[in-house]
């Protein structure tokens, strides 16, 4: 049986070929829809290996871009 992160995951890969359709259609926006669907992949693939998995806060997710001065 499927469950929600399943569906979740699965709506966001097709989400994900539709900025990348868009992208082949579109050339002048290609880059960015790549972008995107890259985004929405990464996304899936979270949702599928850990669910209730937090995000890291901005702070957190900055604090290893600090560079010693």
């Amino acid at each position: 049986m499927a469950t929600n992160a399943h569906l979740a995951a699965k709506l966001l890969r097709d989400a994900s070929g539709f900025f990348r359709n868009v992208g082949e259609q579109n050339p002048p926006l290609q880059q960015q829809m790549e972008d995107n669907a890259q985004v929405y992949d990464q996304v899936a693939e979270l949702v599928e290996s850990d669910p209730n998995g937090e995000l890291p806060t901005q702070d957190e997710a900055t604090a290893g871009d600090a560079q010693p001065q």
